[in-house]
Order: C-alpha cells, then structure tokens, then sequence
C-alpha cells in the first residue's frame, strides 16, 4: 500500500511540474503573440525591444535576427528555433517577421525597400 501511495504522489507531482512547466510556457508564448500585434516594418531595435522585451538568447539569434517564444514544441524546457517567432532587421530597422515572411526573405523573393526617416 505505502508502495502504491507513494508512486501516486510521486507521479501527480511530476505531473504538476510538468504542468507548472508547459503553463509558463504557453502563457509566454500567448503573451509574445499578443505582443507581436504592435510591431510596424520601420521600427527601430529600440522600440521593438519596448514593445516585445529581450529576445531568446540562443545561438541560432543573430544581431539582425531576433527571435521571440512563441510556440510550445517540446516539453523538454529547452528553447529552439521551430518554436520561436524570427524578427528581421535591416540597418536597425524592423522589415518583417514571421517565418512565412523570413523563408521569402531569405530566398530573395522579398526586396525590402529603405526608406530614409524624416528628419
């Protein structure tokens, strides 16, 4: 009986963890989503940073491509690239995110076109 009560609790609270674990990443995840509805092309690094926080910091990130949580994969608390949202930069401007937008954008079927602020 101490056996089987035992393995019980044992497991509901893996279970809880495991749940605690996914909750906080799906709430991240909605939260970046929400977020990402005020990004305009045009913006400076600057004010996506106010407006969406720090990105991941992961090794696939790079100073022109930023990427944001935002699709719970796997359960295995690590953060990857399928599960993120990629933000593209060009001279400290925001062109587009997205990865339908990033594959055309890679590819060289988008030209982004640079408008020069007003002064």
């Amino acid at each position: 009986m101490k056996k089987t009560l035992y393995g019980k609790l044992l497991k509901s609270g893996l279970a809880g963890a495991l749940l605690l674990l996914l909750t906080g990443c799906v709430t991240e995840a909605a939260k970046n989503m929400e977020k990402a509805r005020a990004l305009r092309v045009g913006m400076t690094k600057a004010q996506v940073l106010a407006v969406m926080g720090e990105p991941v910091n992961e090794s696939f990130s790079t100073p022109d491509r930023w990427f944001y949580f935002v699709n719970p994969v796997w359960s295995d608390g690590l953060t990857s690239e399928e599960e993120c949202m990629p933000l593209f930069f060009e001279k400290g401007r925001l062109v587009g995110w997205g990865n339908r937008f990033g594959a055309k954008y890679r590819s060289g079927s988008i030209k982004v076109k640079q408008e020069v602020p007003e002064k």
